[in-house]
Order: structure tokens, then sequence, then C-alpha cells
């Protein structure tokens, strides 16, 4: 057999070999480093035997698929120490994920306490350098093997199967999981790991089954690697919204108002407050028109667009349909109310394009495991509109909410940290969509092409549209890797139909409108903790909840103080002055802690001759200034929404 390595290059064999005794011999190095094999693109065992001609590729932890069976053996390891530790804890499964592995238990919650014995018992267990052996059994003796050793979830996963499926295990000493690979030789093959989490998580995701304990870990090939990533996690942690935006006072959460329901607190609602208006006013410069719409509505209205049939469990439901003569839900989208405002009077074709814009807030039935800070919550506020369009139009609108998508992100300093994403639907669940076939393939068609005319990169996703039409999605990544949508741009051409919109052409007939569904800057909430994260908290002075700090040197100073504060204000400046009875070297830390922008600092020559002593987080000590020039500079600052780059470290200032 003829077996074509990566670098083409050809290795024969009169007979079968598996795929480490062809990597020993290539070279012991090799054989040594060798984590998994791909054949023809399939990433096996190491013990996988090759019996035919194929292309081959050693894997090595320095490749992607390679490291992933470490972190894969990992998992298993961690499992066979949680039954070593906690005997009574059930199995389900324990994948590799991009940052490393976890394992889902049926088990109470684990302490770090608890993650500290279990690291122990794994490096007892890697020690021992068990080896890894895989086999296989018959259905219904494979069912009968994990009843015997009280695995229910395995037992479950094992049912789901074909009846004549051979069901593959892999041993470790004592200790057996079903699975179905490919895993390293040994336990020994594992050089470096650390557990780093616990969670919650409901089997196969879905909240109707059980909370389980998910442990979280990574594994690397070396412990210098580990350590890089190890310290890389803990400067997220400290950029995680979810803590920077409690430690600065923006937002908190409170059980007994409820998950998914955060309390913006002074200083955040005044962003997101400066947000509003901004976007507000973008919008009316481009054509928008205000409405304000009920934030909840009859069971009707949503049978009518169709959200009834495909969203209800993300709805919140007020009524029973059985039990009551009116029931109403609270609104997920406001699209269906804006369609009345259209049809509250009858439209010429010279009325078209209408532009509606709302700053909305939503409400959606988010699964608890879900839920996560400010970025997916049930009630949020979004910047949603609606433009009803004739088909003629549909293209330059279309792109016209690009522009203005863009336009934001590049305002807030994001532009190029998101990717573009066309969401398609998937013909393989027809049901799950309403309109033709045709309508999908040539509005799709539409999309691909303002995209690659206006030269936007971007991918395809099937399954990602709205059950009415497909949309742009534009995404972004958090602290940890996890993607989101921050702005999504629809193409509808179906739901005039449902609502019986129309508009009277130049010929007297009725004419269906096509219709955008977009957002400008997405929702207001998830947008506020993507920035706490891009800048750690230090926002553009725009931005700012407290954009300058008065600081008197002592109580003398106290009256200048207050008339600079004041000023400051007279211009629309968000000011503040620390009047405390401190050190002014305590006062500037406090400041610089609380990351405002800029500190005022007045004494006597500042007080005599109307000047205020500047210092910034972006070039430190700027020297005295008149109070005017300070002023002209910090509003122009202000109004043209410049992003100031820091120009000095931190401890430098």
């Amino acid at each position: 057999m003829k077996i074509t390595l990566k670098d083409g290059s050809v290795k024969e064999y009169a007979e079968s070999k598996s795929v480490y005794e062809i990597a020993l011999d290539i070279s012991e190095g090799l054989a040594r480093a060798a984590c998994a094999g791909q054949v023809n693109g399939q990433v096996v065992d190491l013990r996988t035997m090759v019996s035919e001609d194929c292309e081959l590729n050693i894997l090595t932890a320095n490749d992607k698929e390679g490291l992933a069976v470490i972190r894969h053996t990992a998992s298993h390891v961690l499992a066979e120490a949680v039954k070593h530790v906690f005997p009574e804890a059930k199995l389900t499964i324990g994948p590799s994920i991009e940052t490393g592995f976890y394992y889902d238990f049926d088990h109470a919650p684990f302490s770090r306490e608890d993650l500290d014995k279990l690291e122990a018992e794994m490096k007892k267990i890697i020690k021992k350098g068990e080896k890894l052996e895989k086999f296989t059994l018959p259905r219904e003796e494979a069912i009968k093997f994990m009843e015997e050793r009280r695995e229910p979830y395995k037992v479950e996963l094992i049912r789901d199967l074909p009846e004549d499926a051979e069901i593959s295990f892999y041993r470790q000493g004592e200790f057996v999981d079903l699975c179905a690979g490919p895993h390293l030789m040994s336990t020994k093959g594992i050089k470096a790991f650390k557990l780093t989490s616990s969670s919650g998580a409901y089997w196969r995701g879905n909240s109707d089954n059980a909370m389980l304990q998910r442990i979280y870990g990574t594994a690397f090939n070396k412990k210098e690697e580990l350590a890089e990533y190890l310290e890389y996690l803990e400067n997220v942690k400290k950029r995680d919204h979810n803590k920077l935006g409690r430690e600065m006072e923006l937002f908190t959460t409170v059980d007994v108002i409820g998950q998914g329901l955060p309390l913006l607190m002074p200083k955040g609602a005044k962003m997101v407050q400066t947000m509003q208006r901004w976007i507000e006013d973008e919008e009316e410069k481009r054509g928008y028109l205000r409405t304000k719409t009920p934030l909840m509505a009859k069971s009707d209205l949503y049978k009518i667009s169709g959200h009834w049939d495909h969203y209800k469990e993300g709805m919140f439901v007020l009524g029973d349909e059985e039990k009551d003569k009116e029931v109403m839900a609270l609104r997920p989208m406001t699209c269906p109310f804006q369609y009345y405002v259209y049809k509250a009077s009858q439209k010429s074709y010279r009325d078209l394009p209408l532009r509606y814009g709302e700053t909305s807030t939503l409400f959606r039935n988010e699964d608890s495991g879900e839920m996560h800070g400010l970025t997916r919550v049930r009630q949020f506020t979004i910047s949603e509109g609606h433009l009803i369009v004739r088909p003629d139009q549909m293209v330059e609108e279309f792109k016209g909410c690009l522009a203005l998508a863009k336009y934001c992100l590049d305002t807030l300093g994001v532009g190029d940290d998101v990717t573009y994403r066309l969401s398609k639907w998937d013909p393989n669940n027809k049901e799950k969509y309403i309109g033709d076939e045709s309508v999908w393939n040539e509005t799709q068609g539409h999309i691909r092409q303002v995209l690659t005319e206006l030269g936007i990169p971007f991918y395809e996703a099937e399954g990602e549209a709205a059950f009415y039409g497909p949309k742009v999605d534009i995404q972004a990544k958090n602290v940890y890797g996890k993607e989101d949508t921050m702005i999504t741009i629809q193409w509808d051409a179906v739901l005039a139909e449902q609502f019986d919109m129309y508009y009277i052409d130049q010929n007297g007939d009725k004419v269906r409108p096509y219709i955008i569904h977009r957002t400008s800057m997405g929702c207001y909430e998830r947008t506020l903790a993507w920035l706490i994260e891009k800048y750690e908290g230090k926002f553009p002075t725009w931005l700012c909840p407290e954009q300058v700090r008065v600081l008197p040197i002592s109580e003398k100073y106290e009256e200048y103080a207050a008339q600079v504060e004041a000023k400051l204000k007279e211009n629309g400046i968000l000011a503040t002055t620390d009047y405390r009875s401190e050190k002014i070297g305590f006062k500037i830390r406090e400041t610089r802690l609380a990351k405002v922008p800029y500190m005022l600092v007045v004494g006597q020559k500042e007080a005599e001759e109307g000047l205020v002593s500047v210092r910034s987080r972006f070039a430190g000590d700027e020297g005295a200034k008149s109070l005017d020039v300070f002023i002209d500079q910090i509003c122009k600052e202000i109004r043209t929404k410049e992003i100031r780059k820091v120009e000095v470290q931190e401890e430098q200032k």
C-alpha cells in the first residue's frame, strides 16, 4: 500500500500498519510528539490500522486537531478523577472545545476546593500512565454494560443510536467511558492542564431536562503554554463586563428581581442615554420617523405575523388560551406594531420609502443557562427600525442601513472588531420558515450581491435566518471568544402579504411593499457590555458618565472648584468635584481608578489666574490651561466623538 504524507512524499508497505508505526518509521521524534493521525482528512487514533492507499498526516500538539486530542483525553481523565473523589456522580458528556475541554456531571455544584482536589487526583492518574484502549460492543450489550455501571445518561445516549450500531468505548485502567475518540495512547501524554471553572448546564442544552454541573478545563503540550494561557485568562477576567461593570457601578442584578433583568445604575443609565440620544438624532438626520408603540399586544397580532407559531416559546405570554377570552404577550419585537402605523392611512408610491424608528423595549424568555450579565437578558432596549419600501428601492435602502450600521460601529471605535454574516434559511427544514423557496433564493442572492458590491467581507451560515427572511448579522466576540449578534439587517419580502400592506402605484394598482427590519446600533445593554470589555472601562470622553473631576488641593480652594464645576456644566460637560479632606495625591489616584478622562487640579495659582491644571488618561500631566481653553478643547472632543489614544502608561501618570 502507498501512504502519501503531508509533504507529498510516499511511503510503501507490504502489510497493514498502525498510524503510530508509520510515524515511528518516519522518525522517532515524530512518533514521540504524535497525538493522532489524519487519514484522508479524518482524525483517527494513533492505534488505527491503515490497510490501503491513503493520504496521511501525523498530528502533533502544534496542530489544532492534535491539541484537541490531548484535551479530549484530559476530559476522560477528569471524569475518572470525579468518579474516584465523588463516586455518586453520574457521567454525561465531555468534549474538547476551542479553549480546552469540559465534562458535565449529575452532581451537586463543585467548589474551587473541589476542583483543586480533582486536579490532584488527575495528576495521580496521569502519573500512573494507563494506556487508553478502544473496544466496541453491540448496542444491546452496550446498554447492559452501562446499566451495570449505573450510568443512566450514557444509557440514554446509546438508546438514541441505531439498533445495528457498534458502540465504541475507551478503557483506561478500571475506568471506562462511552466515546467515539480519538484519544492519546496513554494518560502520560497530558503534560500540562488546569481546571478553570465550574457552572450549571442543562442536560442536552434543554431547560426541561436536569441541571448538571459542568467543569471547564484546559490542557497544553507545555507548561509554559499553559502558564501563558492562564495569565491571559486573568487579564480576560479583569475585562469581563460582568465583573468590571459591577465594580464601576454601571449595573447590578438582584435575585428577588430576577435573572436576566439587570438594573442600570446612574452611570450606566447615563451612558445608555447618551447613546440613545445620539442614535435618535442620527436617524432623524437620515429621514427616520419616530414611533412609540405598546409593550404588549393580544395574541391575535402575533398570529398574523407568524410569531405565535414560530416564536411562542421565546415569548412571555400573559393568560391562558383555554381559560381566558383575551391572551396578551409582551412584545419580543416591534415590527407588527409599526406595520399598523403604516396601515393607518393609504400610501402612494410617492410616499415611499418610509423609515420608522423606535427605541424599543423588548422581552424574550431566554433560558436561565443562556443569560449572562448584559449580553443576554430577558428585557432589553434596542435601536429598532422598519423601512417600508418599493421593490425598486430595496437595494439602495438596504445599502443605506449597512452604511448607518458601519457609521455607528466606527463612531464607537469597534468597526474593526466585527464580522459580517449572511444568515440564510435551511432548505432541509422548510417548516421553520414562511415564504416560497424561490423567494428565499432570490432575496439571499440580492443580499449576497449587495455585500459583494460594497466590498464587505462576509461568510454564509445556513439556518440562521429569521423565519420570514434572510439577513445580515454583524457579529462580535466577547472577551471569552463567544460570538454574539450586535446588529441585524433583514430582507423581508413576505410579511407585507401577512398584514395586507400595500401602496398605490402610478397606475392606481395596489402593490405589496418590501420591508427591511434593522437595528442601527443594536441592543443598548449588549453594546454597553461590549464597550466595557473593549475599553476596559476607559471609555471615549463623549461616552463617559463622568468626564471631568475637579480636585481642590485644600478647603481654601473649594469655592473656586465649585465655580469651575458650574462653568463646565453650563457647557454640557459631565463634571463633579471631590470635596473630601484628603491629600491631593490620594484624590488623583482615586480619580485614575475611577477611569475619569480628565481631572482638573486647582490651588492658589489656578484660583488667582483663572487656570486649571489638567491631568488626563491620555497624556498624563498636560500642564496649566485657562479654563476657557480647556472647555473649548473638551467640547470639541465630545462634539466630534473623538477617540483619543493613550499616550502614556498608567504608572507614568
